[in-house]
């Protein structure tokens, strides 16, 4: 079939965006879905900065590659009658398809999947090849989802139900935000109540970390970031103290550090920041991205002497087929007003000028709904 998606033929492109517009939005083909996968239509798509990542090159990925790995989507196909998927079904896409057959599968750590970490980085789909062609040549998917498109084609293990009443621009957020935030915060640093927490970076996942450790009973939360607009929000969330980063380590430090600092930024001198925060026996988790060049440097003997320990967390150490409806659920109770979150819903067609607004650092999660394309 034939499809709209926004394509990325080569890295590097000069900002603002949205002149230089390196996403174009392009027709394209879609094969129909080999047993095990889905062909879903989708209803609402998350920028992320992961997205960015690709476009500025600090996550290097073969091209061209249709980009958007954060969704919600309703099943339009099924291709294997047993997979337990109708028409009709209304998901969460989630952008690792965790194999269940490698060892790390085996050991429940589905989260570090190897097959779906090298498909992933091939931009291929989990079981072999692409479904993505444009002129004949074979277009890459992005995480297994492209979701920057009216359509996609997913491996049945990417897609996670949901009720079929949460607004598709809500249920997107739990794709990445929601399932890499909240899940750093209850999977990986298990946090306790009463604990305290700082959260380096306020974008989508980490307010999405902010919101996971309140609603774990931490106790004060600090928040770091630059933008006093995202520190005003995160207050209002709940933290206790909200503070730019230059301010951050006299402030923790009059605490006598944190129980647990999670750094969200992507950048290597954040997470030293995160490190010098926690206290003695703290934990430190990172879940940014930073360009693989980036070197972390922190005292080698600290790890001992201060009894610290140093973690990371990839898409929130979570299984999403157990976590997405429990954090739905934390949703629904109130405890993770992750609508708050939202900060724009847009066409398709203004994707360029949405990605300006994750680089300058001012939008939290900017939604586009392809179909209004």
């Amino acid at each position: 079939m034939k499809i709209i998606a926004a394509i990325l033929d080569a890295v590097g492109a000069s900002r603002p965006y949205a002149d230089s517009r390196p996403l174009r939005l392009a027709e394209v083909d879609l094969a129909d879905p080999r047993p095990g996968e889905l062909l879903v239509r989708i209803d609402a798509a998350g920028l992320c900065h992961s997205d960015l990542s690709v476009v500025n090159g600090d996550r290097p990925r073969p091209m061209p590659m249709a980009l958007g790995h954060e969704a919600a989507a309703t099943v339009i196909q099924v291709a294997d009658p047993d997979a337990g998927f109708s028409e009709g079904d209304r998901v969460v896409l989630a952008f690792l398809p965790a194999c269940g057959h490698c060892p790390d599968c085996g050991s429940g750590h589905g989260y570090l999947c190897g097959p779906a970490t090298t498909a992933n980085g091939q931009g291929r789909l989990l079981r072999g090849g692409h479904r993505l062609s444009e002129g004949g040549y074979d277009v890459h998917h992005h995480l297994g989802v492209s979701a920057f498109a009216t359509h996609a084609v997913i491996d049945q293990r990417s897609a996670v139900k949901i009720p079929s009443d949460i607004p598709p621009r809500i249920a997107a957020l739990f794709g990445c935000a929601v399932l890499t935030g909240v899940g750093a915060v209850m999977n990986t640093a298990c946090v306790r109540p009463g604990e305290s927490v700082a959260v380096y970076g306020l974008g989508g996942v980490g307010l999405s970390a902010l919101l996971g450790a309140i609603a774990a009973g931490a106790n004060p939360v600090i928040a770091i970031d630059p933008v006093a607009s995202k520190r005003d929000l995160a207050l209002d969330l709940g933290a206790v103290i909200a503070v730019p980063p230059e301010e951050a380590a006299e402030v923790i430090a009059a605490m006598g550090g944190v129980d647990v600092a999670i750094e969200t930024a992507g950048r290597a001198f954040v997470l030293e920041a995160a490190y010098r925060a926690a206290r003695r026996g703290g934990r430190v988790v990172t879940v940014g991205l930073p360009n693989p060049a980036e070197m972390l440097s922190i005292p080698a003997v600290s790890l001992v002497a201060e009894g610290k320990t140093l973690m990371g967390s990839y898409m929130g150490s979570a299984i999403p087929s157990r976590d997405i409806p429990r954090y739905i659920g934390l949703w629904r109770a109130g405890r993770l007003p992750v609508d708050r979150l939202l900060t724009s819903v847009s066409p398709l067609s203004d994707i360029n000028a949405l990605l300006d607004g994750l680089a300058d650092g001012t939008a939290i999660r900017q939604i586009v709904e392809p179909r209004s394309a």
